[in-house]
């Protein structure tokens, strides 16, 4: 997939108040890290919407997108690991 990078580059955005206070919200819950992780989350779900379409919210599905996001944030070291990852089924 195309949405993982190996270098990151620095963007800024203005955000109202209410969304910014959203963000950290989902920090200080745990469910992120930091703004960023939330930022880049919610793109890269956006991305994946627009080609595949949406997810439904059932289930356990949730919690299994949570583990495999954390699973593959520590598992990512280089491109080869990518290559790897986007041949799993």
């Amino acid at each position: 997939m195309y949405y993982i990078s190996i270098t990151m580059e620095i963007t800024q955005v203005r955000l109202p108040e209410k969304l910014r206070e959203g963000i950290d919200l989902l920090v200080q819950r745990g469910i992120y890290t930091s703004r960023s992780d939330v930022v880049r989350d919610a793109l890269r779900k956006l991305l994946v919407e627009q080609e595949i379409g949406t997810v439904t919210k059932s289930g356990n599905s949730i919690r299994e997108v949570r583990k495999i996001r954390s699973q593959l944030s520590k598992e990512v070291r280089s491109f080869k690991d990518v290559e790897k990852i986007n041949k799993l089924k």
